[in-house]
């Protein structure tokens, strides 16, 4: 099967979001988005937005906030680059993700992206502040792309 890229809006990318992400649901906002397509049907979106940790919006970092695909194989790998290169000419000087511990990374490696190091985890409920936990609680692994 050979894969296309294929410029989507950022509603369009967050109804596949919403259908297909076996963890999350779609993210509130986002500066843009980028699909790719076997010929016929898309398969796989990104979503990229300003970064969700506060330390990291600096004004130059961008992150993927969401990244679905339906299994294609390479789809995850040609998103992650495809990201990277459009913020790259947007001007962003560094992209970031973030992935589950338990995932291996092989998409974000093949895309040539760097691991920073692990991250977070855990509940965000607090006794003074309860949440319903709706994600993985488990750390996660924070990975860039630098100019």
């Amino acid at each position: 099967m050979s894969l296309e890229l294929q410029p989507l809006t950022l509603g369009e990318a967050m109804t596949f979001v919403a259908r297909h992400h076996r963890h999350h649901a779609r993210p509130i906002g986002g500066l843009f988005a980028v699909g790719c397509s076997d010929g016929e049907a898309v398969v796989g979106v990104a979503i990229v937005g300003r970064p969700v940790a506060r330390l990291n919006s600096d004004g130059w970092t961008a992150e993927v906030t969401r990244l679905c695909t339906l299994g294609a194989p390479n789809a995850c790998s040609m998103l992650y680059a495809a990201a990277w290169r459009a913020a790259r000419a947007l001007g962003y000087r560094r992209l970031i993700t973030y992935i589950l511990q338990s995932e291996p990374g092989t998409s974000v490696k093949a895309a040539g992206w760097r691991l920073v190091g692990i991250r977070g985890g855990g509940s965000w409920s607090r006794a003074n502040r309860p949440r319903v936990d709706r994600a993985p609680l488990e750390q996660k692994q924070l990975w860039e792309m630098t100019a």
